[in-house]
């Protein structure tokens, strides 16, 4: 399951983010990259010190719990730090399937990946996110302050970017809820309850849904 969020931050609170960003610099992304990946890797990765990455970390974080499209389709068990890239001048970065495992303090599984728009898409030519989603090609370049979600186990890439530049903030989220087929049917519930509710109120109907998504959460939820 692919999910877009519309507006997860204001174009006030992108403004804020790209200048914390800019307080620190970028370096070669090929630093960061696995023994496969930096066949494929060739972009900017944002480097701020310890204080400029926890307000990154703090905002952005906040900015995703909030948010209810987020947490009724991942169920965040663990959200990992936010990395910064940049792509220009012909940057990309190829064909790849995120590690399944990541962290430096603490390891938590890969379930879900998340990127953030931080860039107009008017500014800047090519840089499409590109997945291979069941066979079928899908690309998306979004709006600043748009996010998207989707399985880290999903093969993608970010098309060249031919002039201007692309900014995005990525994080990896570890699910309560490891099976993807499982977060998709609870995502599901939740969206049909939210529509009952608002068209009929607390119905039968409803309770009935909100019993079953609780409980199949009860038995999904890994602890």
């Amino acid at each position: 399951m692919i999910i877009t969020v519309d507006s997860l931050l204001t174009t006030e609170q992108v403004s804020a983010i790209n200048k914390l960003i800019d307080s620190g610099h970028f370096e070669d992304g090929q630093n960061t990259a696995g023994w496969h990946a930096k066949t494929v890797k060739q972009n900017r990765q944002w480097q701020g010190n310890q204080e400029q990455q926890d307000q990154l970390d703090h905002f952005l974080s906040i900015a995703l719990s909030q948010n209810t499209k987020f947490t009724t389709a991942s169920y965040p068990k663990y959200i990992q730090p936010f990395m910064v890239s940049e792509s220009q001048d012909g940057g990309h970065y190829g064909m790849h399937t995120d590690d399944a495992l990541m962290g430096k303090e603490g390891i938590a599984r890969s379930d879900l990946s998340c990127t953030i728009f931080l860039s107009d898409p008017k500014s800047y030519q090519g840089g499409e996110l590109h997945m291979d989603y069941f066979g079928q090609g899908l690309e998306f370049k979004l709006a600043a302050g748009d996010a998207i979600i989707y399985p880290s186990t999903t093969l993608h890439e970010v098309k060249p970017v031919i002039n201007g530049a692309r900014r995005v903030a990525l994080t990896w989220i570890e699910s309560y809820v490891r099976d993807a087929s499982q977060r998709e049917i609870l995502y599901d519930l939740d969206c049909a309850r939210r529509d009952v509710m608002q068209q009929q109120g607390k119905t039968e109907a409803f309770d009935k849904i909100t019993k079953s998504h609780a409980n199949l959460l009860r038995q999904w939820a890994d602890t």
